[in-house]
């Protein structure tokens, strides 16, 4: 038997992810925002709960995961939140299409509306191709150069 290189996406709300996805879901968020960025913080906010999670699974493996906010938690606006993708997924464009199926989720659950991210400094282009505009000034999170940026809704 072949191993099976299909990936697997799944939009799913907190209360509906099975043990082992939400396990899979923080180790991958783990090893990107703890271990590979070197940045010790608490991963687990107290947000997931509220939160719909997607995710891209290959082989049982998250392979790239991303948390849609509802308005009112991080922010006035919906938001998109803990956007990752495993080290081996890079490059392969998962990560964009990541980004891609997190705005129109959160579309879909939130109404035609702004979304509002934090987004590190160093990946404002990449989210300024998905119509994101950097509002305010850097700031330091963690030890890391963070930036808002809002993409409208038109």
């Amino acid at each position: 038997m072949g191993i099976n290189n299909t990936i697997e996406w799944k939009l799913a709300h907190f209360n509906d992810l099975s043990a082992n996805e939400l396990y899979n879901i923080l180790q991958l968020r783990s090893a990107i925002f703890v271990v590979e960025q070197n940045c010790v913080y608490l991963d687990a906010d107290g947000k997931d709960k509220q939160c719909y999670h997607l995710f891209a699974t290959q082989n049982n493996v998250v392979i790239a995961c991303s948390r849609i906010v509802p308005p009112g938690v991080s922010y006035t606006e919906p938001s998109i939140g803990r956007i990752a993708t495993a080290t081996a997924a890079r490059g392969t464009g998962k990560g964009k299409e990541l980004v891609k199926r997190s705005i129109e989720a959160s579309l879909q659950l939130h109404g035609n509306t702004s979304i509002k991210i934090g987004a590190q400094l160093y990946l404002k282009k990449f989210y300024e191709s998905f119509g994101f505009v950097q509002v305010g000034n850097v700031y330091d999170e963690d030890g890391i150069d963070h930036i808002k940026m809002i993409r409208s809704y038109a």
